[in-house]
C-alpha cells in the first residue's frame, strides 16, 4: 500500500462533522506535516475555521476556499480577541448550523483555553468534539535533540507557562524549583528574568543547562543553548523572540551530543535546518 492509499483508508475510519457541532482542533507546533489525520479531515469539512494569531498560514490554507474565516488570535501586549467574544461567536456559528472548527496551535487542552471553550459550548447545549494536537513544548524539545525524558537522567519533566511571572496566578517557582525536575516553559519570553531568578533563589544551580527553541518545529526554527544564570543576556544578544519554548535542566545538555546526528529539520526543495545559534558552558 501506498502513502496516498494509507492516508486515504486512515481517513475513510474518523468520525463524522455534522452542522451544529464545534471541534477545537490542535494545529501543532507551526508546520502541516505535523497536523494529525482528523485535524486535517476536519479542516476539509468545516463551514467556519475560528483561528489563533499563530496558525501556519498553510494549515489555513486546507480550510474549504468557501469556509467562513474567523481571526480569533491572542498576542502578549497587542490588541487581542477577548475570551468571551470568541466563545460567543463560536455558539453563535455552531446555532447557526456550521460545521465549526476552532483552530488553536499546539494542543487545544495546553495552556490554550480549550477547556474553558468546551464548558462554554457544553453549558450552551453545543456538541463538541477535541481534537488533540502535537504540544509545541514537546515537538521543540524533540526537534532541537533534547529528549524531554531520559533514563538516569529524569523520570517526569514539568511543564508550566510564564506568562503570569511571578505573582498571585504564576506557579510556585521556589517549589518547582526545589523538585530539581526539567522544566519546560511555554510564553515565558516576557518574564524569563523574574522567573530565572524565582528558580534560582529556590535552589536551582545557576550553572543549570538551559535552552531556547523559537519557531519550533518549522523552517524557521533557531535554538539557543546557555545556563540558567545566562540564558537571559545570551537570549537578548541572540535576538530571540517569542513564539518561544524554554528548557530548563540537566536533558538540555543532551543536545550537545544527540542533535549533531540527526536529520535536520527540512521542507521539500529546502536545504535550510535548525539554526543553532550557540552554546555557553
Amino acid at each position: 500500500m501506498n502513502t496516498r492509499d494509507a492516508i486515504a483508508t486512515l481517513l475513510g475510519g474518523l468520525p463524522v462533522f455534522r452542522p451544529g457541532e464545534v471541534w477545537l482542533v490542535g494545529a501543532g507546533p507551526g508546520d502541516p506535516r505535523h497536523l494529525t489525520l482528523e485535524a486535517v479531515a476536519a479542516l476539509a469539512s468545516a463551514d467556519a475555521v475560528v483561528h489563533d494569531a499563530l496558525v501556519d498560514p498553510r494549515v489555513m490554507s486546507l480550510a474549504r476556499p468557501e469556509a467562513e474565516r474567523v481571526f480569533a488570535g491572542k498576542r502578549g501586549g497587542k490588541p487581542s480577541a477577548v475570551q468571551a467574544d470568541i466563545a460567543a461567536r463560536l455558539v453563535e456559528l455552531a446555532r447557526a448550523g456550521r460545521r465549526v472548527v476552532r483552530l488553536k496551535g499546539g494542543d487545544p487542552f495546553m495552556f490554550g483555553r480549550g477547556g474553558e471553550e468546551v464548558e462554554t459550548l457544553l453549558a450552551h447545549g453545543i456538541s463538541c468534539r477535541v481534537v488533540p494536537g502535537v504540544t509545541s513544548g514537546l515537538a521543540g524539545l524533540a526537534a532541537a535533540g533534547i529528549p524531554a525524558t531520559m533514563r538516569g537522567i529524569n523520570q517526569a519533566v514539568v511543564l508550566a507557562t510564564g506568562h503570569g511571572g511571578i505573582g498571585q496566578e504564576a506557579p510556585d517557582w521556589g517549589a518547582i524549583s526545589a523538585t530539581g525536575l526539567p522544566l519546560v516553559l511555554y510564553m515565558a519570553m516576557k518574564n524569563l528574568p523574574e522567573i530565572v531568578a524565582a528558580l534560582i533563589a529556590g535552589g536551582r544551580p545557576a550553572e543549570t543547562p538551559a535552552a531556547i527553541i523559537a519557531a519550533v518545529a518549522t523552517s524557521a526554527e533557531r535554538v539557543l543553548v546557555s545556563r540558567l544564570d545566562r540564558i537571559v543576556p545570551d537570549a537578548l544578544e541572540a535576538g530571540m523572540e517569542p513564539p518561544a519554548i524554554v528548557a530548563i535542566g540537566d536533558i538540555v545538555a543532551l543536545r550537545e551530543r544527540l542533535a549533531a546526528g540527526l536529520l535536520p529539520f527540512r521542507l521539500a526543495g529546502d536545504d535550510a535546518g535548525t539554526s543553532d545559534i550557540g552554546a555557553a558552558s
